[in-house]
């Protein structure tokens, strides 16, 4: 089968930084499924595990956290899906990825396709649903009020993928008043469309813009992006006793102290925990990728798909790894088809 990876980290500009193999096709066994491909998206997480993380000796690292497909074959214990099935999902950090024409997936972090989206459409979805469906309803647990706070959500980067998400999720399932932070006018208009109340400037001083607003102190503050930068104005904005969530990997650590005072609880989310540790609730994300699905097909949530890229290879993929470290996307980048 035909596959994208790599076998040194390197800039993504260099000429082998990925680049296109054949591999036998896998073998599902277990809880797996075996997909056959047909869409991916890419994320971060990509870029960051492609120049970082050395392959073993003599192998290839297979990228790729987002994917849609049709399942072709199922291991002994599946009971949750069929061959045939359309479905979706983000896969796991320490098994090969999605960029690849037939994957293994374990069925307990996989969920039906939406029917109303295609399959490139799909794939914009999973991996940033799951981070902000689990960031605000399982470590923030937004619908617990937090007494004396404003019923408020802070989303920073509102209009990359995870905040795209957040931003939608909140905007449909709560009642939170949503302040959300971006850069440019086109993505002001993007966080505005997908659910935001209010849109903060994060390239000046964010605890000034939230005091103009009037609107009180948030209850919740979810930091997606930069939370070094930003901790100081965060700090500043959010209510006492408040519970503001992370998921950005800074050099050096963050420093959670001054939080105390405010006795602010922080919430650290990884989309890949519960499948990477095969949690006793690992099939909570089955479950929530099923409510996406539902939020999709009512016409509550939209896919956040922007921009695709072509089919799946490594020339399409650098440029996508290229545009994703340019910080300045909106939304996801898709590729679909071998």
């Amino acid at each position: 089968m035909r596959a994208v990876g790599y076998q040194t980290p390197q800039p993504i500009a260099a000429e082998t930084s990925l680049v296109d193999i054949e591999l036998p096709v896998p073998e599902a066994t277990g809880h797996d499924l075996l997909v056959e491909v047909k869409a991916v998206s890419v994320n971060p997480v990509d870029t960051k595990v492609r120049s970082a993380a050395q392959p073993e000796p003599g192998q290839h690292r297979i990228l790729g956290y987002d994917a849609s497909g049709v399942v072709k074959a199922v291991g002994e214990n599946v009971t949750l899906f069929k061959p045939g099935d359309a479905v979706f999902y983000a896969g796991v950090i320490n098994r090969p990825g999605t960029n690849s024409e037939f994957h293994l997936v374990d069925e307990r972090i996989v969920g039906l396709k939406p029917k109303s989206l295609s399959f490139a459409e799909a794939a914009a979805i999973p991996l940033t649903a799951i981070t902000a469906y689990e960031m605000l309803f399982h470590r923030l647990k937004v619908r617990d009020e937090v007494v004396g706070a404003n019923n408020a959500l802070l989303v920073t980067g509102g209009a990359g993928g995870v905040g795209s998400m957040a931003n939608q999720l909140a905007r449909a399932l709560t009642d939170l008043t949503i302040i959300t932070t971006t850069s440019r006018p086109e993505t002001s208009q993007w966080v505005r469309d997908l659910g935001a109340h209010h849109v903060l400037d994060h390239s000046n001083a964010l605890a000034p813009q939230y005091a103009a607003l009037g609107i009180g102190a948030p209850a919740f503050v979810f930091s997606v992006t930069r939370s070094d930068l930003h901790a100081a104005d965060l700090l500043a904005i959010i209510a006492p006793q408040g519970r503001f969530g992370i998921i950005d990997e800074i050099k050096g650590g963050f420093d959670v102290m001054p939080f105390k005072g405010k006795a602010v609880s922080i919430h650290w989310e990884s989309m890949f925990t519960r499948a990477v540790f095969q949690t006793a609730d690992m099939i909570e994300q089955h479950k929530l990728l099923t409510h996406v699905a539902e939020l999709v097909d009512s016409g509550q949530i939209r896919t956040t798909l922007t921009e695709t890229l072509g089919t799946i290879n490594a020339a399409n993929l650098k440029k996508a790894h290229a545009l994703i470290e340019s910080g300045r996307t909106k939304g996801k980048i898709v590729l679909e088809g071998f």
